[in-house]
């Protein structure tokens, strides 16, 4: 594959991704949706379905990895890290465009999201924050444990899918992309409680630029000072996978 491809591939299935995960998010956590709190397994299906979506028509251009930490791990595994810079950009370029993409479907519920009467007396009712929407926040904020979920729930979604590639046939009846999105719901069922799953830092970190730019009224704040924990978890999440495949397969 060259490198147009790679960059152009990932660009595409990443924005996919997003479009389709904070989509889902926005769906179930703003006013004026339908969708609106339907709950986290509908997030987790909806990811899921994102992953699904992307990977798929990104397959014949780059493979369709979607995550720098499945990039990092599939690197570590083989020892080649000559294209490693090429799906990283692209896969971040798609998740700022994949963002931006969600923004403009739900347009008119973020530009609704301002102060409204509630239905008590005089109180009112307080803007959505819409960090969530775009990246993830821990549920209790604790540096050590929060690294510690991102690690280990990235490790349980690369390790298997570096696995699924000693199932013959797999990769070829194209039910791998099938099989990797099902992980990607259990995970989000299993192990999203803590921290929201990020297991991808160009998941969380594009969008979260995103959110910082965006002109979303009463959006709150960004959280730069936990951004780095849904990078540097997944990163060393996806490492660790590599070096365990390397060894015991």
């Amino acid at each position: 594959m060259s490198n147009g491809d790679i960059f152009v591939g990932e660009v595409i299935g990443t924005a996919i991704l997003i479009l389709f995960g904070a989509g889902v998010c926005a769906a179930v956590t703003l006013r004026h949706s339908k969708a609106r709190a339907s709950g986290w397994i509908v997030i987790a299906f909806g990811w899921g379905f994102g992953v699904l979506a992307g990977a798929y028509t990104a397959a014949p251009l780059s493979g369709g990895q979607l995550n720098p930490a499945v990039t990092l791990g599939i690197a570590v595994d083989t020892g080649k890290w000559d294209k490693v810079w090429v799906y990283v950009l692209g896969q971040l370029v798609g998740a700022m465009l994949g963002a931006v993409l969600a923004y403009l479907v739900y347009l008119a519920q973020f530009q609704a999201n301002v102060r409204q009467p509630g239905t008590e007396g005089d109180a009112d009712e307080e803007p959505t924050p819409t960090l969530g929407i775009f990246s993830t926040i821990p549920e209790i904020r604790s540096p050590v444990a929060n690294l510690i979920t991102e690690t280990i729930a990235t490790v349980a979604l690369v390790l298997p899918i570096l696995a699924f590639g000693l199932t013959e046939g797999l990769g070829e009846s194209g039910t791998l992309v099938l099989i990797v999105s099902l992980l990607v719901v259990g995970i989000g069922l299993s192990l999203g409680g803590p921290t929201g799953y990020a297991i991808n830092p160009a998941r969380d970190l594009g969008p979260r630029v995103v959110h910082t730019l965006l002109p979303i009224p009463h959006k709150g704040t960004s959280d730069w000072g936990y951004a780095w924990i849904p990078v540097v978890g997944p990163l060393i999440g996806g490492a660790l996978a590599g070096l365990i495949y390397n060894v015991a397969f």
